[in-house]
């Protein structure tokens, strides 16, 4: 059990300090990355006021109309799509640039596909 606890322990730590790395200015905004071992979450988040601007998940691609099949993506090629829909959905917003919050997750697989997904679709952090 201690061991289990540890390891909550320093995974908030790690998250802790990807978060306070300076951010710039009040006018940009935070983008949040979370993943499970099955989904992929992200936000865009406005510090200053503490809301969410916009927001995708891996969880939309669906089995039906504009967005790809499910099966046909790889869980890459789907963080990939999430980094484009929140982009999107971000410059719809109003929020362009900011930081990047990859949470206690290092910078690889599916949080940089993600990264690059946004950056693809017109954000910059």
């Amino acid at each position: 059990m201690k061991r289990v606890k540890e390891k909550r322990i320093k995974r908030h730590r790690r998250a802790e300090r990807a978060r306070a790395k300076p951010r710039g200015a009040a006018d940009r905004s935070r983008l949040s990355v979370f993943h499970s071992n099955r989904y992929l979450w992200a936000q865009v988040i406005d510090d200053a006021s503490g809301r969410t601007l916009a927001s995708a998940s891996d969880r939309e691609v669906s089995h039906s109309g504009k967005r790809p099949k499910a099966k046909s993506l790889s869980r890459r090629e789907r963080a990939g799509w999430v980094g484009e829909r929140i982009a999107e959905r971000a410059i719809a917003a109003g929020a362009r640039a900011g930081s990047f919050d990859r949470g206690s997750r290092r910078y690889h697989g599916l949080v940089a596909a993600l990264a690059e997904g946004a950056r693809k679709g017109g954000l910059k952090f």
